[in-house]
């Protein structure tokens, strides 16, 4: 048995009565409320374009349309964020680059679905490493011949400082290598990604249909969480990155943009989403997530139809254009966008929705469990706003009442899934690990598990006492496992013999 069934197989054992050897057993209880099903994502709000394409890779790969969704408005951000920012009511310039992560089983074709989505970044990609090729040897035979110069007039001896000041001037500065051909990456480090920004397109994206391998990765270390989570915050902000490290000197990156689309199974997503450091940091109030109810055992064999392959071709051709006409940019000052107003009723219904939002978190307000989300939902609706706009005419410089509420109607979803998540403790720290507990207990070949042995060997947020007692005794509350022993210490699962 697979340790992430096992407290779903405990739930399907009898919840009471006596076990073989006539002791009473106390009644289960579930660690985590039953999470109510996940709302229809509104499609028809990403408009002709993206909506259209959502839809119809959902059915020709048939993924769960919040799946598509994510997709689809993960790669728009990616296409439109090197165009254009978004100027907010209160004045202030905003990107338009979106982070997201979609929660989905393996087997929910995750990859599939992203395989779609970003068939034109992947074509963009193609089209910029060929010409790399070959800008790549025209630089090395120009580096070459330009270092040959100067060290001949910097080892020339017969030439007095001025002289040589005025060949080496001549001469120009060490010409650059062709910036690398990259515009996404699956799991970059944040030290990693800005040490080789300035040698890569101003606009990445950070995509994966493996998420695990970012959100376990290097950069979420405990040891570096914290500054990965403070680095991708300031990213997504649009705030220049400055950088000052003894072996690499100052470095200082401006105008970059990034979007992000994490693709993660529902624990590691748990995991990620309940972490207190990257809650506290903020970076957690930046995701847009998704974790839409499986389709598995609905997905019988259907063949695409000419119009689905149609309205796919219509948004990859949008977004091949996008990337291909994204503006020049100058390697120190980076990406300078034009500015994205909002015309007046759009700006009113921006204030409505930013209102009605600030209303519901205050005291016994229903939004102030995930407040943290709810107080940038407004300026989440002002960026997708951005990208729909962007999406429908690359040359906008304004954004429509109906857009606007379009993008409203989207970030509603957002924030009610955050709050769905959240009031099934499905992002509740103490319930995971004592998840984490149960399923590693259940896997054991042991009829009982030394305390001990938790310590040393069991799940890694468990190895300390502290945590590992409340763990336990959460268990025990759930009349899940019990104690058995106090010196030396054992626990075992409930009914286990």
């Amino acid at each position: 048995m697979r340790a992430h069934h096992f407290a779903a197989e405990l739930d399907r054992l009898p919840p009471n009565g006596q076990d073989n050897y006539g002791r009473v057993q106390l009644e289960r209880l579930p660690l985590f409320p039953p999470l109510p099903p996940a709302e229809p994502y509104p499609l028809d709000a990403l408009g002709p374009i993206l909506g259209e394409a959502a839809r119809a890779i959902a059915r020709k790969v048939q993924a769960p349309a919040a799946i598509a969704a994510q997709s689809v408005l993960a790669a728009a951000s990616l296409a439109a964020q090197a165009h254009a920012d978004v100027r907010m009511p209160y004045g202030q310039r905003r990107p338009l680059s979106l982070y997201l992560v979609s929660s989905a089983f393996s087997g929910d074709r995750k990859t599939t679905t992203d395989n779609e989505a970003l068939w034109s970044v992947c074509r963009r990609e193609d089209a910029l490493q060929e010409t790399h090729g070959r800008a790549y040897q025209d630089w090395t035979v120009t580096h070459a011949a330009w270092s040959a110069e100067k060290k001949k007039i910097e080892n020339d001896r017969k030439l007095v400082f001025e002289a040589r000041k005025v060949l080496l001037t001549e001469l120009g500065p060490e010409p650059q290598a062709p910036v690398w051909p990259v515009l996404t990456s699956a799991e970059p480090t944040f030290e990693g990604l800005v040490k080789s920004w300035p040698n890569m397109p101003p606009a990445l994206g950070v995509f994966t249909a493996e998420g695990g391998q970012f959100t376990a990765g290097h950069g979420m270390a405990a040891e570096n969480r914290l500054r990965t989570a403070a680095g991708f915050s300031i990213l997504w902000d649009g705030k220049p990155v400055t950088r000052v490290r003894a072996l690499d000197g100052v470095s200082i990156l401006k105008g970059r943009r990034l979007a992000m689309h994490l693709m993660v199974q529902p624990d590691a997503a748990a995991a990620f989403l309940s972490d207190p450091v990257l809650r506290d940091q903020g970076l957690l109030s930046r995701i847009l997530v998704a974790a839409p109810d499986s389709i598995a055992g609905t997905r019988l064999f259907r063949t695409v139809t000419t119009d689905d392959a149609d309205q796919i071709r219509r948004y990859h051709a949008c977004m091949l254009n996008l990337l291909e006409k994204a503006p020049e940019a100058d390697r120190v000052q980076g990406l300078m966008p034009r500015e994205l107003t909002m015309s007046t009723t759009a700006e009113d219904r921006w204030r409505d929705f930013y209102n009605w939002i600030e209303e519901r978190c205050g005291a016994g307000g229903d939004l102030r469990p995930i407040r943290d989300f709810a107080a940038k939902a407004a300026e989440h609706a002002a960026r997708i706003a951005g990208v729909l706009a962007i999406v429908a005419d690359e040359h906008a410089s304004q954004i429509s009442a109906e857009i606007m509420t379009a993008a409203v109607r989207l970030t509603t979803w957002y924030t009610d899934e955050a709050l769905r998540l959240q009031q099934a403790c499905r992002t509740d720290p103490t319930l995971l690990r004592a998840k984490a507990l149960l399923d590693w207990l259940g896997n054991r070949n042991e009829a009982a598990v030394k305390f001990s042995d938790v310590l040393r060997l069991g799940p890694a947020p468990t190895r300390t006492k502290k945590e590992a007692d409340a763990a336990v005794r959460t268990l025990i509350e759930h009349n899940l496992v019990e104690e058995v022993s106090e010196r030396p210490r054992l626990i075992r699962v409930a009914g286990r013999t």
